[in-house]
């Protein structure tokens, strides 16, 4: 049996003509081979599988080729080319630092960097994946890369370089490696598809393309996987069963739901999506890449942004026309904002649910299609009779149809003699009635029905409109009583009803002064009593000026602030029968 090679290490690129979508790095490199300006350090940045250790491997050859051809490729011929081929160079040497990230690896590569090459002109030291070597590695290593011998040229390579040093950058060239478009990937796929003897569409390629996520070992591998599992003949609903993508069709499904607004058929169908096993992030995520595709093409210049098979690009175009930007834009929002607060939502099921329910809502205000429910009522819109609350309150309103010749006389006035009589034939306009002003709205309002209902009441019987009935002060006595009353209200705080009862309150006008023993005391019943004390005392005496205010006593007043004993007996000898009695009858002398 044939051994197998991925096709990620079969279809490598070896020359910088195969090198793919890295066009600008590539002329780069060949003019500093031409110019014979060769760095002793290059840093190659980028994303996984976009060919920065084949690009080291490509310039590395070159550099040593002994008959590169007219546009700088190396010739695979030569004894370094061959050597190299066959894995048995001396002159090219790859480092992995993910395992190789100490200082003793790094002293020993300086150790071997001093040996010259045997063959070709310069030895090439690749380390692959860079970023992971340690602090102390870095430090050891700056000044051989800095002064290399004149035979030794470095070439870094790295997926995160913003963790690197910036004095080891600062002694490289750095190239920064784009990301594969998925025409590029495409077409090497095709390519490699033809050799390989497969035949797969255009738009299962563009499926494994999307998936790779401009990584091009990636898109290969996927590519070996989905030939493993369907064979020679490839089709899109074996790639998208395969690698679990969610079908074009789905998205299509729900934005007709959106915009008929069919929301119970939308939770169907995303139901559906979650039973065969789809991740709803990736869904809502995919919906939002669907918008914005929508959206797309509805500007021809904005087309090519589009990176999707050409059927698939028509399809797209094709439905766009049903869909208003105004819909795209606030579908979009509504999606990306279901998206980022996905991980923080307890229940994201619901959150996905509430937003395709919010889609499918905001296709009736926006593509014009009339409303699921029944608008609120306007200035100039009355309310439907069911929803009318309490009719007896507003005098009806006449109806705006055609009333017969004859006028109704209104009670309140007589009825207007019209300027010439109608015809039998010929309706008479219809009068409002003389209680309703002629811009007032046909909704309920409160102002509304207390002016009608004073239009009902005689006139003698209402106060003139602006002049409150002024209420006596109350005196002492009802005061009283109603202070008891209400201490019995606060039962169920004991503390607080016998200070209410052992206290006499005062009057200045329609202010009741409450003493409390302290500033604590004070703040308590001002914070969480006061304006239900309050309430209660203007309920009593039927007066809302009546106001509360909380006081402390004085020192003098409740023996606070006094250290001395002396001080103490004193005031208690002048305010306190009872110790005065208790002192004469044991016969003590207290100084």
């Amino acid at each position: 049996m044939e051994q197998f090679i991925v096709s990620a290490r079969k279809y490598r690129p070896n020359s910088f003509e195969t090198l793919l979508g890295q066009e600008n790095i590539a002329r780069t490199l060949k003019n500093s081979i031409l110019r014979g300006q060769l760095a002793h350090a290059y840093l190659f940045c980028g994303p996984r599988g976009v060919g920065k250790t084949s690009a080291a491997r490509i310039f590395a050859k070159t550099i040593n080729c002994s008959n590169p051809g007219p546009d700088l490729e190396p010739c695979g011929e030569c004894e370094s080319c061959r050597s190299f081929a066959e894995g048995r160079s001396y002159s090219i040497h790859e480092l992995d630092a993910a395992s190789n990230n100490s200082v003793d690896d790094i002293r020993a590569l300086t150790d071997k960097v001093r040996i010259p090459p045997q063959v070709g002109r310069y030895s090439v030291y690749i380390i692959d994946e860079v970023h992971m070597l340690s602090q102390a590695a870095f430090n050891a290593f700056l000044k051989t890369l800095e002064e290399p011998p004149a035979h030794a040229i470095f070439i870094l390579a790295t997926t995160e370089k913003h963790k690197i040093l910036p004095t080891i950058l600062s002694r490289c060239q750095t190239y920064d490696f784009n990301r594969i478009s998925i025409e590029d990937m495409v077409r090497n796929m095709k390519s490699i598809a033809a050799k390989e003897g497969v035949t797969m569409s255009e738009e299962a390629m563009h499926v494994i393309a999307q998936k790779a996520d401009g990584a091009m070992r990636d898109a290969l591998t996927l590519f070996d996987q989905t030939v493993a599992f369907c064979g020679k003949e490839v089709t899109y609903e074996q790639v998208i069963r395969n690698l679990g993508v969610l079908d074009y069709e789905y998205y299509f499904s729900l934005t007709e739901n959106f915009l008929s607004g069919d929301y119970a058929r939308a939770m169907l169908t995303f139901d559906e999506i979650l039973s065969k096993g789809f991740n709803a992030q990736g869904f809502i995520g995919g919906l939002s890449t669907h918008f914005r595709d929508l959206l797309v093409c509805k500007n021809d210049a904005a087309r090519t942004l589009l990176e999707l098979a050409p059927s698939v690009a028509q399809r797209y175009q094709e439905f766009s026309v049903r869909c208003t930007p105004g819909f795209l834009f606030e579908a979009l929002r509504l999606t990306t904002a279901c998206e980022a607060s996905y991980k923080q939502s307890g229940n994201p099921r619901l959150l996905i649910e509430f937003t395709l329910m919010s889609l499918c809502n905001i296709s009736f205000a926006i593509t014009g299609q009339p409303q699921a429910v029944a608008p609120q009522p306007t200035a100039a819109q009355p309310r439907p009779a069911a929803a009318q609350p309490q009719q007896a309150a507003v005098p009806p309103q006449p109806a705006a149809q055609p009333q017969p010749a004859q006028p109704q006389p209104v009670a309140s006035q007589p009825a207007p003699v019209p300027p010439q009589a109608p015809q039998p034939s010929q309706p008479a306009p219809s009068q409002p009635a003389p209680s309703q002003p002629a811009h007032k709205p046909t909704g309920l309002s409160l102002k509304a029905m207390l002016e009608d209902a004073r239009k009902e009441t005689p006139a003698q019987a209402i106060a003139p409109q602006g002049a409150p009935v002024e209420k006596p002060a109350p005196d002492a006595e009802r005061l009283s009583a109603v202070w008891q009353a209400l201490a019995a209200s606060e039962v169920r705080m004991p503390r607080l009803s016998s200070a209410i009862a052992q206290a006499t309150p005062t009057l200045e006008g329609k202010v009741v002064h409450f003493e409390v023993g302290n500033v604590a005391q004070q703040e308590w019943i001002d914070r969480n009593c006061r304006a239900r004390m309050e309430a209660f005392l203007q309920n009593r005496f039927e007066d809302p000026a009546i106001r509360l205010v909380i006081d402390v006593k004085k020192a003098e007043e409740t023996g606070r602030g006094m250290y001395m004993p002396s001080d103490k007996a004193k005031f208690l000898q002048e305010t306190s029968p009872e110790y005065n009695g208790l002192q004469k009858d044991l016969g003590l002398e207290i100084s």
